[in-house]
């Protein structure tokens, strides 16, 4: 993939939900919600702090994350429905 995020901004792929609930019932796909976890495709460098030091980011890629019902913006690239958002948009690791 030829996208590179700037700064303090990740790349996420949605893992996608369950299919059926706990007690064997079927979910249709327009009852679904957008689930909030996801995989790490890419990562920018980091924000820049007051003297222009570069701040590590916290995430890599690949790493398994839990994010905001709202967070990020949806993009498509190579016909792949993506997210894009800020690290801070990331509740945590899984």
């Amino acid at each position: 993939m030829a996208f590179t995020p700037l700064h303090d901004r990740v790349l996420v792929r949605r893992l996608e939900g369950e299919e059926k609930t706990a007690g064997g019932l079927i979910i249709p796909d327009s009852a679904k919600e957008k689930p909030a976890e996801g995989e790490v495709v890419s990562v920018g460098a980091g924000a820049r702090d007051e003297d222009g030091e570069r701040i590590a980011m916290d995430v890599k890629a690949g790493d398994k994350v839990l994010f905001g019902k709202w967070s990020g913006t949806e993009i498509t690239l190579d016909g792949e429905e993506l997210l894009i958002m800020k690290e801070s948009d990331i509740l945590g690791l899984l």
